[in-house]
């Protein structure tokens, strides 16, 4: 007898591979909608205080999709049971003196697969595309008490390089703001 829950392996899809079928990017579009208003209702760590609008979701995903078709961005979607999990992106600073270097790298994954490695696989697929796209330093911020996500990171190598005491704010709560950075350039 099985317990229903699946022990496969998400499917990790990248941008062209999600939007070469339009009808799996609109139900993505939707399935990310979804999965942001879930956990920022929940007090998730992803930037906005209130869950975003459809509309702010869609030109995010606009906006990254169009990134990466210019060689500028990654975009990798988790898959499990077949329907979207998991999101993460990074885009390459667009001042000249900063090109060689990625931010934010943000990744969100669903609250009922957490603890599956969805996390661990988005983030994996994210730094092999910095890599393979000559990123020289990768870089994120987390909220302080986002302690998965932190240990997430150090796990994959990725060092604190600052810290902001305080600084986050969600109602009367304060939270410092974590700066990582993964350097490839002390990498062999």
């Amino acid at each position: 007898m099985t317990s229903g829950v699946t022990t496969e392996p998400a499917i990790i899809l990248d941008a062209m591979e999600l939007t070469a079928d339009p009808e799996l990017e609109v139900r993505f579009a939707k399935s990310a909608h979804q999965i942001l208003v879930e956990l920022v209702s929940g007090g998730a760590a992803l930037g906005w205080v209130e869950p975003p609008s459809r509309d702010e979701v869609a030109e995010l995903l606009d906006r990254v999709v169009s990134a990466v078709r210019a060689g500028d961005a990654a975009l990798r979607v988790a898959y499990l049971d077949g329907r979207p999990v998991g999101l993460g992106y990074w885009l390459r600073y667009t001042r000249p003196t900063h090109r060689p270097h990625a931010d934010p790298e943000k990744v969100a994954v669903d609250a009922a697969a957490h603890g599956r490695g969805v996390g661990r696989a988005l983030t994996s697929a994210l730094i092999a595309d910095a890599w393979e796209a000559g990123i020289e330093v990768l870089t994120l911020d987390a909220r302080g008490d986002n302690t998965s996500a932190l240990h997430l990171y150090r796990s994959l190598g990725f060092t604190e390089y600052g810290r902001l005491a305080d600084f986050v704010a969600v109602g009367e709560h304060r939270y410092d703001k974590v700066f990582c950075m993964l350097d490839f350039r002390r990498q062999d």
